[in-house]
């Protein structure tokens, strides 16, 4: 059960259509139907049936940097969680559009891991980029699973003085 180039670029367009579909659920039903739709996102597409996933989200910190299980992805994704009250709901930000660069991809087998930027566009056209690295592995049924989801803000270096 290979992985293919062909499913790392689906999988990502996927992730990317999550997003915007979790983010019209948000404006069109509130969070509870945010959660819905990024449950059933979480479970389509992501390990956590396979075990931890290594995801650090770009706007976490402290001791809720890291989010090996699916509630604490869903609270990312989605907010309004007691258990994580720092988080803003990163899906739920009125997303419209994703593109994805990649830099490079490592394939071996049924494990691959891509690298590049993705680009967020919201319903008021600004875009948000951010360095993702993400892991894939194929489960007994053959369908690619996010296993490490790392993300971060580009660097930006100091001016330089004059």
């Amino acid at each position: 059960m290979n992985i293919t180039q062909d499913e790392i670029a689906q999988a990502l367009v996927s992730w990317g259509n999550g997003k915007i579909a979790i983010s019209k659920a948000f404006e069109d039903g509130g969070i509870d139907a945010a959660r819905a739709v990024a449950s059933a996102n979480i479970d389509a597409y992501y390990g956590y049936n396979l075990g931890p996933v290594l995801f650090k989200p770009t706007m976490a910190s402290g001791a809720q940097t890291f989010r090996p299980t699916k509630p604490g992805a869903l609270a990312y994704f989605c907010g309004h969680s007691e258990e994580y009250p720092l988080d803003n709901g990163f899906a739920i930000m009125g997303w419209r559009a994703c593109q994805n660069t990649t830099s490079a991809t490592f394939v071996q087998g049924d494990i691959a891991m891509w690298m590049g930027w993705i680009r967020l566009t919201n319903k008021d056209g600004s875009i948000t980029t951010v360095d993702k690295s993400f892991g894939y592995k194929k489960d007994a049924a053959g369908t690619l699973r996010i296993v490490l989801h790392h993300s971060s803000l580009p660097y930006q270096p100091p001016e330089a003085s004059a």
